[in-house]
């Protein structure tokens, strides 16, 4: 009782010091709080599907891309935060057609795939931009200001949690396990695996492409290139280094990776990389669990058992 109360306090003490934090950091401090909460909540949505049911998708490069384009695109034309909204169900609308598609294979065909989804979805939109609009790029038009857009980021990260809590605890969530330990005994049991997979993977997708219409308007200008394969594989390094076997545990692999980028990547590119790939290689095999299961290691606790 006194955890779980703890547990609250500390919850609204964070929650109350998020909300005030752009009113009393500077510009750059700011900034740097906002591309860590993007972080949270790709690692996070990363982590809805991919997570339990052990598919390693590399498409979120392509929802968040579609997502900012989207932004780019209308904008101008629309209220804030209805961009947000419009990345999210386009996002959502690709992962349903990738998803019948594509969740019938598994392993490195799945993988590759998604992969490739990025690189589609970019020359698409080139040739789309060139052919019929007779440009590339898209200047974007009316941002809104720094503050609405601290608060959107805020509240995807919050939505994106909180929905992971819900799912791991009900019986999507229950289902998902099945599926990543054994799909053909989940069919035997009754579970309609395709229609858990492509549901998960569609809303884990609408975060993503959430994250990229919110993040957009940092930007002045957005091209094609922001269909950036890398956005895929930083995602997945946030989320196996800080483990996917519980909500926390992509939260903390989203927050060590973006501060240590963050601190390294400007001044030591090389040796942050190179930090990078040991601190990827020793979690993989000395914690396979991620930095999640080490703390669980410390407390005594289950690791199967999760932390939220």
């Amino acid at each position: 009782m006194n955890r779980t109360l703890g547990r609250v306090v500390a919850l609204l003490l964070l929650g109350a010091l998020l909300i005030a934090a752009p009113h009393l950091l500077s510009s750059y401090y700011r900034s740097l709080v906002l591309a860590l909460l993007a972080d949270v909540a790709l690692a996070v949505a990363w982590a809805f599907f991919s997570g339990p049911t052990r598919y390693l998708s590399l498409a979120t490069g392509a929802f968040f891309g579609l997502g900012a384009y989207l932004t780019a695109m209308v904008g101008a034309r629309l209220a804030w935060p209805l961009p947000v909204v419009a990345g999210a169900g386009a996002a959502a609308a690709m992962a349903l057609v990738v998803g019948l598609l594509a969740l019938r294979l598994r392993g490195p065909y799945f993988a590759v795939f998604t992969f490739g989804l990025a690189e589609l979805a970019k020359h698409a939109l080139i040739w789309y931009e060139m052919r019929v609009t007779g440009t590339v790029g898209r200047l974007l038009l009316a941002p809104p200001g720094p503050i609405a857009l601290y608060y959107s980021v805020l509240a995807l990260a919050a939505l994106c949690v909180t929905t992971a809590v819900l799912l791991r605890r009900s019986s999507w969530g229950f289902a998902l396990t099945v599926i990543g330990a054994d799909e053909e005994r989940a069919q035997t049991l009754g579970i309609d695996s395709t229609r858990v997979k492509v549901g998960t993977f569609a809303l884990s997708a609408a975060f993503m492409g959430a994250v990229g219409a919110a993040m957009a308007p940092r930007w002045t200008y957005v091209d094609p290139q922001v269909f950036n394969p890398l956005v895929s594989f930083q995602t997945v390094i946030m989320a196996l280094i800080g483990g996917t076997a519980t909500v926390l545990g992509p939260v903390v692999g989203a927050l060590f990776l973006g501060l240590a980028s963050e601190i390294l990547l400007l001044r030591f590119r090389y040796l942050y990389m190179l930090a990078l790939g040991l601190a990827l290689i020793a979690v993989v095999l000395v914690f396979p669990g991620g930095l999640s299961s080490f703390a669980v290691r410390l407390r005594g606790r289950d690791t199967s058992r999760p932390l939220a």
